[in-house]
């Protein structure tokens, strides 16, 4: 649904030739946020609306306008303290730095910030709500296990998801459903501690509490899997495309998924896996049927065919 949004944008403006590259995908980032905040508040209301009624349905509305300009000005800040990212010097990871700085110039955006997260699985993830205030975040693992051109490829598809403005979206869109998750463990809690018994107007409302608390966070999730498939191969592409090393991207995210689904961990929430290159959480039961990422088979295949238009 974002997709349709933002080729109706580009179809109509593409016989204007003064408009350029970037105000487009800004204005057709915009649009997809206004629809992400349109569903994602319509899910806290509606949450309020089945605990109790309009009264809490306005108090949700509230609630959800409030999160709505906090996470657009502190998403990407929630989200490095959630992941545990620290930030790091150009002297205490001068490589990094300075390859992050390169594929910045040659992307024409201003240099991201650099942040780094201790995990043994190599993965990696963009934020931020803008190029101007974008970071980009590898694991101690990635910088281990991966050779230069590796790592340098990986790098390449997050600065890309800054250039395709891709980081505000995905990044808001993981700090609601995280809050929205939070709400609905607390409304667990509060029935399993306050108890379900009672008359039936009560039995009534901790069913429809109950309900709302299992539901909510799967549509938020939900929303997440529309949003960040296609954004994947937009950054894969462009990666390919800036690094003129699409095999070495392929290779990088082919290593990934098999520590993945070999075992090491992120400590992360599971409502963050958008984020990642590659889903932290593969082969994790019911959650690879939920997948934010396209399968990394098919996206190397696309590798593979984007590596014979490149010289």
């Amino acid at each position: 649904m974002y997709d349709c949004f933002e080729t109706i944008i580009r179809e109509r403006w593409q016989s204007t030739p003064s408009m350029s590259k970037g105000l487009l995908d800004t204005l057709g980032s915009y649009t997809k946020l206004a629809i992400l905040f349109g569903i994602l508040s319509g899910i806290l209301v509606g949450m309020g609306f089945l605990i109790g009624g309009m009264d809490y349905a306005w108090m949700f509305l509230a609630l959800s306008l409030g999160m709505n300009m906090l996470f657009y000005f502190f998403s990407d800040r929630l989200v490095l303290a959630a992941s545990r990212a620290k930030m790091v010097s150009k002297e205490e990871a001068p490589e990094l730095h300075q390859m992050v700085e390169g594929i910045a110039q040659q992307a024409g955006i201003p240099t991201p910030r650099v942040g780094i997260v201790d995990s043994k699985q190599p993965n990696a993830f963009a934020t931020g709500r803008n190029p101007q205030n974008a970071v980009v975040v590898v694991t101690t693992g990635l910088t281990q296990l991966m050779d230069r051109s590796e790592l340098e490829s990986v790098l390449a598809h997050e600065v890309s998801h800054v250039l395709n403005r891709d980081t505000l979206v995905m990044t808001i869109a993981v700090s609601i459903a995280t809050a929205i998750s939070y709400i609905g463990n607390m409304i667990v809690y509060s029935l399993f501690w306050g108890g379900a018994g009672g008359d039936r107007d009560r039995r009534g409302s901790s069913l429809a509490m109950m309900g709302a608390a299992i539901v909510a966070p799967l549509a938020a999730t939900l929303v997440q899997l529309a949003i960040s498939r296609s954004r994947e191969y937009g950054a894969d592409e462009s990666a390919a495309r800036l690094t003129k090393k699409p095999m070495s991207l392929a290779s990088a995210l082919t290593k990934i998924e098999a520590y993945a689904r070999g075992g090491a961990r992120l400590n992360a929430q599971p409502t963050t896996s958008s984020l990642w290159i590659v889903n932290p959480f593969s082969g994790a039961g019911l959650i690879e049927l939920f997948s934010t990422h396209p399968s990394t088979r098919n996206r190397v295949r696309r590798l593979e065919e984007i590596s014979t238009s490149i010289p």
